[in-house]
């Protein structure tokens, strides 16, 4: 009965040394939640609703809600479909 018990609490003792062994310090602890941040924060850029604007060759004016193929990155520009704060937007205005 003894070495049962002795057997137990050597798992208890291991399975908690365990835990502390792998536990992240303070510092690590910080770095990972600035990076976790960060993280969001790109993904969150990266959902916002977007608009596509860019001139053509001919010089036409296209704006569209998906990225053109063909044409020259450096030439399109990103436009958000949210307007800033601030702005008032008004659709019916002549």
């Amino acid at each position: 009965m003894r070495a049962t018990w002795a057997i137990v609490a050597g798992l208890a003792l291991g399975g908690g040394v365990a835990w502390w062994m792998s536990r992240d310090t303070p510092e690590q602890a910080e770095a990972k939640r600035h990076r976790v941040e960060r993280a969001a924060a790109e993904r969150a850029e990266a959902a916002r609703p977007v608009l596509y604007r860019w001139r053509d060759a001919a010089g036409t004016l296209h704006i569209s809600s998906t990225p053109p193929r063909g044409v020259d990155a450096r030439h399109v520009e990103k436009v958000d479909m949210e307007p800033k704060p601030g702005i008032e937007v008004h659709g019916d205005r002549q």
